[in-house]
């Protein structure tokens, strides 16, 4: 069963990765984009499409899709949605570019990175991203510059895979990620729900199963209307 919730606790975030992670997120990424939607096929079959046609299905008005990758995505855009898509990997750009040629959304490509979004604040009505913040070195950093960028009327609409809450298998994704994360790029013991809250974000909803999460949060605002940092 999946678990529907509304979510207030606030457990801690995480420390990011050391400064030279940054530089080699793009390379990683890069390395695999010939091979990207082949090795992540077993987990679309597995459940991810299904959770990512949910969660894309939302996105309205003007949208930011952080990490587009090779645009596995764009099939589940509804129209008129405006999407603007970043990735830091030229060759995953590369690959999506192919696939808004087959659409009719007239999506445009940039490389950027989500730790440094090159947009004025409140500029977008939506901003998505799925199995993004598994690989971003520093994952609070590019939460807040999500909510930075997202209205304060918009929505933030995620899925991610984050650490196992089991004994066995969190032990098991610790040791394990050092290795994911040098061969393909993600890490395996992230703790989403935790950063985005660090980040500023208000998760108005999770549906929780096994350890997948598709989130949908708010930029939190302080008394003035202006995007604050997380507590």
């Amino acid at each position: 069963m999946e678990d529907l919730i509304t979510v207030s606790t606030e457990p801690e975030a995480e420390q990011p990765l050391p400064v030279h992670e940054h530089s080699k997120v793009g390379r990683r990424y890069d390395r695999v984009a010939a091979l990207y939607d082949l090795y992540d096929a077993p987990m679309e079959l597995a459940g991810g499409r299904r959770r990512r046609e949910r969660v894309i299905s939302g996105a309205e008005g003007r949208v930011l899709e952080v990490g587009i990758g090779t645009g596995r995505n764009l099939a589940y855009y509804r129209e008129p949605a405006r999407l603007i898509g970043i990735d830091l990997s030229p060759r995953m750009l590369g690959r999506a570019s192919r696939r808004v040629r087959g659409t009719d959304l007239g999506a445009q490509l940039a490389q950027a990175d989500v730790e440094r979004l090159p947009f004025a604040d409140a500029s977008f009505d939506t901003v998505t991203a799925t199995c993004v913040f598994c690989s971003v070195a520093d994952p609070v950093a590019g939460l807040a510059e999500v909510a930075r960028v997202t209205k304060p009327t918009g929505r933030v609409l995620l899925l991610e895979h984050v650490w196992p809450t089991g004994c066995v298998g969190g032990w098991l994704a610790d040791r394990v990620s050092p290795i994911t994360r040098r061969l393909f790029g993600p890490s395996l013991n992230r703790r989403t729900e935790e950063n985005a809250r660090a980040a500023g974000l208000l998760l108005q909803q999770v549906r929780r199963r096994g350890v997948w999460r598709e989130i949908v949060a708010t930029p939190r605002q302080d008394h003035e209307g202006r995007p604050a940092p997380g507590s």
